[in-house]
C-alpha cells in the first residue's frame, strides 16, 4: 500500500497539501493526515473522501512517534511522500518570550521533524519524496524571531545534507520556503496587523499555490523551492550580503 503522510494537516498549508495530493496523486492508496485536532482532520476527510486517513497524534510526544511506526508496520505501508509541515513560531524578543514558547519551537520544528523523518525512512523506497516545510526565515537570522529562524535554518541544513545522503536510494528531499501566508500561523505567532512593520509590508503567499507548485518541484527532484520573485530575490540577497547587514535591513 503506497501512502502519503502529512504532518500539521489540520489547517493552512498542510490542509492545502492534502487537497493537492488528493487531486494529483492517483498512484497513492491513502493520504495520512496527522495533527492533534482530530475534529479538523475528520472535516478534511469529509470534504475529500475516505482516501484521507485521520491520524490524531502529537508528534512532539515520543510515544506518538512509536505508535506511528507501529501503524506503518501494521498496515504494511510504503511511504511515497512524507511532508513534514507541522511547525510554529512566535514573534518577540527572546528574553520576552517564555521558556516554554522558546523550547516548544525547537521541539516541534526540529526535534519532531527529525523524529518523523527517521521513523519514516525505513518505510520508503526508490523515488519516494520528503518535503520539509522550511521558511524564508531560514535564509538569515531574524531579530524578534531568533528561535524560529534558527529552527528553520536547521531544517534547511538537514534537508540539504539528507538529500545528498539519500541520493543513492533515489529519495529526494525538498526544502519548501514560503513567505508569510494568511493562515493560522500568523495569529499563533502573535503577528497581527501592526505587530511588525516588516511583516505588514511583505507580499502574502497563497497556500494553495505554494502546495501545488512545491509538489511539482519535488517531482522534478529539486532541492529548494521558494515562491514569488520577491522572495527568490531575498534568498539571493541573503547569500551575497553579510547576515549582520541583512538583519538590519529586514528587522522585524
Amino acid at each position: 500500500m503506497n501512502i502519503a503522510v502529512i504532518t500539521g494537516a489540520s489547517s493552512g498549508l498542510g490542509w492545502e497539501y492534502a487537497k493537492a495530493i488528493y487531486e494529483t496523486r492517483a498512484d497513492l492508496d491513502e493520504i495520512w493526515v496527522i495533527a492533534r485536532r482530530e475534529d479538523r482532520l475528520k472535516e478534511l476527510q469529509a470534504e475529500l473522501g475516505k482516501k484521507i486517513i485521520p491520524v490524531a497524534f502529537d508528534i512532539t510526544d515520543p510515544q506518538s512517534v512509536e505508535d506511528y511506526i507501529s501503524l506503518l508496520k501494521e498496515k504494511g505501508a510504503t511511504v511515497k511522500l512524507l511532508i513534514n509541515n507541522a511547525g510554529f513560531g512566535k514573534l518577540g524578543n527572546f528574553d520576552k518570550l517564555s521558556l516554554q514558547e522558546n523550547t516548544a519551537m525547537v521541539r516541534l520544528n526540529c526535534e519532531a521533524l527529525t523524529a518523523m523523518t527517521a521513523a519514516t525512512l525505513p518505510f520508503m523506497n526508490e523515488h519516494s519524496e520528503i518535503i520539509n516545510s522550511c521558511s524564508i526565515a531560514s535564509f538569515a537570522p531574524n531579530t524578534r524571531m531568533a528561535v524560529y529562524s534558527s529552527t528553520k535554518a536547521y531544517v534547511m541544513s538537514l534537508s540539504r545534507a539528507l538529500r545528498l545522503e539519500l541520493k543513492n536510494r533515489k529519495i529526494n528531499v525538498l526544502a519548501v520556503c514560503p513567505g508569510p501566508m494568511s493562515t493560522e500561523f500568523l495569529s499563533v505567532a502573535n503577528i497581527e496587523k501592526g505587530a511588525s512593520p516588516t511583516f505588514d509590508m511583505l507580499p502574502r503567499v497563497n497556500p494553495r499555490t505554494m502546495a501545488v507548485k512545491s509538489l511539482k518541484a519535488s517531482r522534478r527532484r529539486k532541492a529548494v523551492y521558494t515562491n514569488r520573485v520577491f522572495y527568490k530575490f531575498y534568498r539571493l540577497l541573503a547569500k551575497i550580503l553579510p547576515h549582520s547587514l541583512v538583519m538590519k535591513i529586514c528587522g522585524t
